[in-house]
């Protein structure tokens, strides 16, 4: 019997490769190895950074902070980054040469303006699903692969959440 397999695509947005607010270094590359890699999947998903303008993650919603500085947002210790994914913005938007016509659906994260999410299926304080995890069990998903933007944040913390959830 054939393993049902998904590719989820974790934030491949312009914030998040060069000239972006939120730049990973090189992460212009990874769209061009998610476009071939899709071929190899029925079912591919992404997820998509989406934060409020006062989004708390936000240094800038802060006086006096900088982006680096650690907060607590809910409890939680919270590191403050450059304002970035901002709702209906450009840099929020998917970079523009990802082939998406694979993706079958998109699952928006970050958009509780107190908490932040980093991985694709939670908020960080594991409160507020956002759809991914019942949508890849629906579809009978036994192995995911995941990649994206960064691997030290978002796709590290969806994949952390994607082996918890079997």
């Amino acid at each position: 019997m054939v393993k049902m397999q998904a590719l989820i695509l974790v934030d491949i947005q312009n914030d998040f490769v060069p000239g972006g607010t939120l730049s990973v270094p090189d992460g212009h590359q990874v769209v061009e190895v998610a476009n071939r890699v899709q071929a190899g999947f029925q079912h591919v998903v992404a997820t998509q950074d989406w934060h409020p303008a006062d989004h708390k993650s936000f240094a800038a919603n802060h006086e006096g902070a900088e982006p680096g500085d650690r907060t607590l947002l809910d409890g939680r210790e919270q590191i403050l980054w450059p304002t970035h994914c901002v709702q209906e913005t450009r840099g929020a938007d998917f970079v523009a040469s990802l082939d998406r016509r694979r993706v079958q659906q998109v699952f928006r994260k970050g958009c509780d303006p107190d908490l932040d999410s980093y991985s694709g299926f939670f908020d960080n304080g594991q409160r507020r699903a956002t759809g991914l995890g019942d949508h890849l069990h629906q579809l009978g998903i036994e192995t995911l692969f995941v990649m994206g933007l960064a691997t030290d944040y978002c796709v590290k913390f969806t994949a952390l959440d994607a082996r918890k959830l079997g």
